[in-house]
This record gives C-alpha cells, sequence and structure tokens, in this order.
C-alpha cells in the first residue's frame, strides 16, 4: 500500500478515546506512513505463523505480532517482507525483532520493530492468531484499526477520518 495522507499527530488531535504505543519502535520498511485493520498473533521466537499469515492475501490489513518483546533473535525478515508487499498486507508491527534491514526497507510495506538481530528465530509451528494482545502500554485486538507514520502508532476501535 503506498504512503496514505495522514500524520498521526493530527488524528491524535482530532480525535478521543485513541491508544498509543510507547515510543520506541523503528521503522525498518519502505513505506512510514501505513494503516489498516489489525490481525493479531502471539508467537514467541517462532516465525512460522509470522509466514503462514503473510503468504495470505493482506487486503491492506495491518498484522500485529506480540513477540514477548524478544532480542534474542528476529521474527521477521527480508524474505517475509517481500511476500507481504506482493500480498497486500499495510504493515507489520513486530513486539520483537527483525533482520535483514536493506531487504525490509526495498520493500513497499510499512515494518515497525524494537530492534534488528541478525538471528534468525525457531520453526517449532507456534503462535496463535486473532487473539487479544497487550504490550507497550496498550491493549490492541484484531479488528482495530492501526495508524503509524513516523511520530508513533496509534490504534482506535474504528477506522478514523484522515
Amino acid at each position: 500500500m503506498a504512503e496514505t495522507e495522514f500524520m498521526t499527530t493530527d488524528l491524535s488531535d482530532a480525535h478521543q478515546g485513541l491508544r498509543y504505543l510507547a515510543p520506541g519502535y523503528q521503522d525498518f520498511g519502505g513505506t512510514i506512513r501505513f494503516h489498516g485493520v489489525v490481525k493479531t498473533l502471539v508467537t514467541f521466537e517462532d516465525n512460522t505463523k509470522i509466514r503462514a499469515a503473510v503468504e495470505q492475501k493482506g487486503d491492506g490489513r495491518v498484522l500485529v505480532v506480540d513477540g514477548g518483546g524478544s532480542m534474542n533473535c528476529a521474527l521477521f525478515g527480508g524474505n517475509l517482507a517481500k511476500l507481504a508487499a506482493q500480498n497486500g498486507w499495510a504493515g507489520i508491527i513486530i513486539h520483537g525483532c527483525v533482520r535483514d534491514r536493506a531487504e525490509l526497507a526495498a520493500e513497499n510495506i510499512g515494518i515497525k520493530a524494537l530492534a534488528s538481530h541478525p538471528k534468525k528465530s525457531e520453526k517449532r509451528d507456534l503462535g496463535t492468531y486473532d487473539v487479544t494482545v497487550k504490550f507497550s502500554g496498550v491493549t490492541i485486538h484484531s479488528g482495530d484499526w492501526v495508524y503509524a507514520d513516523e511520530d508513533g502508532v496509534i490504534i482506535s476501535k474504528q477506522s478514523l477520518s484522515v
């Protein structure tokens, strides 16, 4: 999805009842500003379910992954970014790490994560989709809306006028 015309600062000023991820997420994708309906996934040091998700049609959604904030390995890299972009995902937000920074930056998709790490994750087929996740001071449900840019990440129960 191409960058859209909105700024999280303007959305924050114009709307009440928003939730905000705590600062600290870095931009890794080729798209900095993105938004869409949330699909949640919880997994820990295993990216099998992330791959399965991005192999499916994204339809402009944002995959929000609670990776437990692990700094031990990367959950997302260049191959998955390419798949996600090709399949129409607007963005990926990972409470954890990514890798292949140059490859991520080359893809037309928004990617936010805590850090980069060179080690790949395990492949144990662990994880659960569409569950409520809690991290960085926010509770996020599948079906919420996410708005992300260089200033931060907003979560809303409904679509916001951009």
